[in-house]
């Protein structure tokens, strides 16, 4: 069995979540074909991207602050997790030191020339997972166990040159991994890859954007033809609500890749829907587990057809923070494209629409956005008004949340919309918005902040998933 196994930002950041991922790939690596991939340590990425904006901002004493934390955070966890051999540790030392170098030059580059260009960013977040896999692989080889560390590029990971989010250029980089891993798993050797990173046809590292290790991981498991793919976190898989919110929450055992990417669009701890694309593609099925539990339940995503789960509804998930902009006017009514021009508007000002309601009358939208970008939005959509005269009216709330039902099991039932509103108005909630996509994989509405826990609560019980 081939098992590809990514470990997230929390299971290697720090000595003991590393010598528990050190135990746990000898464990599966005994009695199967493994290969890592790992991210950066926690909050290394974000330190980062700190690192490079303060430095484009020619702010030298930040930038050399965050390199001398780096380097001691990473060496501290070198010192203790690489113990039996003191050559490979001095080894695995020197290099960290020489990626951090690197870094240094990087930063200083940025601040010389005052100028944080896509490419120069997705250089220096590059160096989170270099050095995150250079700990990890050193403390696999000093347990006993054979390694090869690979950058994505020398994983034969290739993107275009889309900055902050490429896309893997898949014809090419199902060869190239092949080429590259194939050779070391057959000899017994597991590859150690960064997730994250990649590179382009000329050799430019790239990022993969927003779950870009667990997407690293699918793209490795799709090429090789895996059996599964492994991503460890720090959760009991995925769950029916927010734990936090709801204390009957449970692990979902299985789960299609709709609802899994359905879900991770409001918010619940599920993986990105482009990181599922490349197991969602061939059925790779993928398995969520918990790095600090890793005998406890987990959750499978599969294709729909192997679901064996007969529930209706799977999860309530939750988004919190969130304000709702509505837009009226007697103009709107019967003008192609008003909904276009309205997104487009918010669009230009980096303002993403989570959610979006149109009356039958065309006389309104209804948008609900993130709360931190409420006073762009109302000023986007008044520089809007005035060039266009589409609207006469801009009204906002600022307190709403965002609640939604997801499971696959709605789809032609007939009553289910009845049920989940009932739930919610027998406590005492005013439902201000609702969406429904025509796949009718979810129920989206929006409540005032203060409802979205009964209203968690009562779908919840309503669809009995605490049992």
């Amino acid at each position: 069995m081939l098992i590809v196994m990514k470990f997230g930002g929390s299971s290697v950041g720090g000595v003991e979540p590393l010598r528990n991922v050190v135990a746990l790939t000898s464990d599966y690596a005994s009695a199967n074909d493994v290969v890592v991939v790992a991210s950066a340590m926690n909050g290394v990425t974000n330190s980062l991207v700190q690192a490079a904006t303060r430095a484009s901002q020619r702010d030298e004493k930040h930038v050399t602050e965050v390199t001398e934390h780096l380097r001691a955070m990473h060496e501290n966890v070198c010192e203790q997790v690489i113990t039996k051999t003191d050559e490979f540790k001095k080894q695995t030392m020197a290099r960290l030191d020489l990626e951090l170098r690197e870094l240094q030059k990087a930063l200083t580059g940025i601040s010389y020339l005052g100028e944080l260009t896509p490419r120069s960013r997705d250089y220096v977040l590059s160096f989170g997972e270099k050095l995150s896999t250079l700990i990890l692989a050193g403390a696999l080889h000093d347990s006993g166990i054979s390694v090869q560390r690979l950058t994505g590029e020398e994983a034969g990971i290739v993107t275009d040159a889309s900055f902050g989010e490429a896309t893997p250029l898949m014809h090419i980089t199902q060869q190239k991994v092949k080429e590259k891993l194939c050779p070391l798993i057959k000899n017994r050797k597991i590859p150690v890859v960064t997730g994250y990173i990649a590179v382009t046809e000329d050799g430019v590292p790239t990022t993969l954007g927003r779950g870009g290790s667990d997407y690293t991981a699918t793209i490795i498991g799709s090429a090789l033809d895996a059996d599964e793919v492994w991503i460890w976190t720090d959760v009991d898989g995925i769950m029916t609500a927010d734990p936090k919110i709801e204390h009957t929450a449970q692990t979902i055992r299985e789960i299609s890749f709709m609802e899994a990417m359905e879900m991770s669009h409001f918010g619940a701890k599920a993986m990105h829907p482009r990181a599922l694309e490349p197991a969602a593609k061939i059925g790779l099925p993928v398995r969520v587990k918990n790095t600090f539990n890793p005998n406890g339940p987990d959750t499978l995503i599969l294709q729909d057809q192997r679901i064996k789960s007969v529930n209706i509804v799977k999860a309530v998930a939750s988004v919190r923070e969130a304000s709702m902009v509505t837009v009226s006017g007697e103009g709107m009514h019967g003008a192609p494209g008003t909904a276009a021009t309205v997104l487009d508007a918010l669009g230009k000002d980096d303002v993403n629409v989570l959610m979006i309601s149109q009356s039958s009358s065309e006389a309104n939208i209804s948008l609900v956005i993130a709360r931190s970008n409420l006073e762009r939005a109302i000023s986007a959509l008044r520089e809007l008004s005035l060039k266009e005269s589409l609207f006469k009216e801009i009204t906002s709330e600022a307190d709403v949340s965002i609640v939604a039902a997801v499971g696959t099991g709605m789809r032609g039932t007939p009553g289910i919309a009845a049920r989940l509103f009932r739930a919610v108005a027998d406590e005492g909630v005013n439902v201000k918005m609702i969406a429904q996509g025509s796949s009718e994989l979810n129920v989206s509405f929006v409540v005032r902040e203060d409802d979205v826990l009964k209203s968690v609560h009562a779908l919840h019980e309503e669809f009995r998933l605490g049992d």
